[in-house]
């Protein structure tokens, strides 16, 4: 339907809601998201380019390792490598339109585009939660079950499970998203956030949205507490057993093969609780509050797992030593 068209939307709504009442259908949304803040544009534009420059840079950094050294292609790295791209795929959904609008002002986005950023956006983010929790699965059984392990955990088997992490992912999302964009949207169409976020959007539906907000919210809570949850479970057996080995020197072995999984998780899992375990009540700007999940998370996971790794250094040291004597 075009714009200027008007409708009447009667529905029942709670006492915080106003009758939306010959409202025009939408076909675009603005994105609020940093305007409020108009002295630091320039600066905020700064801050989140080099941080996105420098979190594509370690992804595809640690794309390119597992790729051309051999001495990665075990599938704790394969996993990792599956992870980068995974998350390089979430920032390209939400970033380079947030750093667009920082730049130009230009902050609409069409109601079809805006359904597709948060599919992609949820998708990509339960599938990073999936392939965490694999991750923590695949160090549950090289140090729970080390002989079973090689047999367990072959190449077709960790394909399997990065194919089914991108199709759980997806498939939450996508009940998701159609449950927020079944209905249409009223006026005024600002997105309070600085990118399609599914509580943002499903306020500006001409229906009452209070149930279906509930429940795309249960629905993230659940995938997101339940990965989180797996991966503990995991962790619990993996102390039992490291703790029953004599040697420091193989308990240190055993940690130093969890520490940067262990770091990721925590970083990861804890800004995402933020932004979705925090009740309505409690106020708070939701942008503010959306950035360490979307900008820094991505940003520190690849430091993280290259910093605190040695393999990944060795193969690094690899690259730039062969690139060094063929410049000779």
């Amino acid at each position: 339907m075009e714009n200027g068209i008007f409708i009447c939307c009667f529905f029942p709504i709670s006492d915080m809601q106003t009758t939306k009442v010959n409202q025009t259908v939408l076909n675009e949304f603005v994105l609020v998201g940093f305007s409020m803040y108009p002295h630091v544009q320039i600066f905020l534009f700064a801050v989140f380019l080099c941080l996105y420059l420098l979190s594509l840079t370690g992804n595809l950094a640690i794309m390119g390792l597992t790729w051309v050294d051999r001495s990665l292609h075990t599938p704790m790295y394969l996993f990792l490598g599956a992870l980068s791209f995974s998350e390089t795929c979430y920032t390209l959904a939400i970033i380079p339109k947030m750093l667009a609008d920082l730049r130009t002002g230009h902050r609409s986005i069409s109601v079809a585009g805006c359904g597709l950023q948060m599919c992609f956006f949820l998708g990509l983010g339960g599938t990073n939660c999936i392939i965490l929790t694999l991750m923590g699965y695949d160090r549950f059984l090289a140090i729970c079950n080390p002989l079973r392990y090689p047999l367990l955990m072959t190449d077709v088997v960790c394909g399997q499970l990065v194919a089914s992490a991108w199709a759980g992912g997806f498939l939450i999302s996508l009940i998701e998203t159609v449950l927020i964009f079944r209905a249409s949207f009223c006026s005024p169409n600002l997105v309070e956030h600085f990118f399609c976020h599914m509580r943002a959007v499903v306020r500006l539906s001409c229906a009452d949205s209070d149930l279906t907000e509930s429940i795309v919210t249960a629905i993230s809570v659940s995938a997101l507490t339940g990965t989180f949850l797996l991966i503990l479970t995991t962790y619990v057996f993996i102390l039992s057993t490291v703790f029953r080995i004599p040697s420091a020197e193989g308990k240190q072995k055993a940690f130093s093969t969890c520490a940067s999984h262990l770091t990721v998780v925590i970083v990861h899992f804890g800004f995402a609780a933020i932004v979705y375990l925090k009740p309505e009540a409690s106020g708070g700007d939701d942008t503010l509050m959306a950035v360490p999940y979307t900008v820094i998370t991505p940003f520190l996971s690849p430091l993280i797992f290259s910093l605190r790794n040695k393999d990944m250094k060795n193969a690094l040291r690899k690259v730039l030593g062969k690139r060094s004597f063929l410049n000779k």
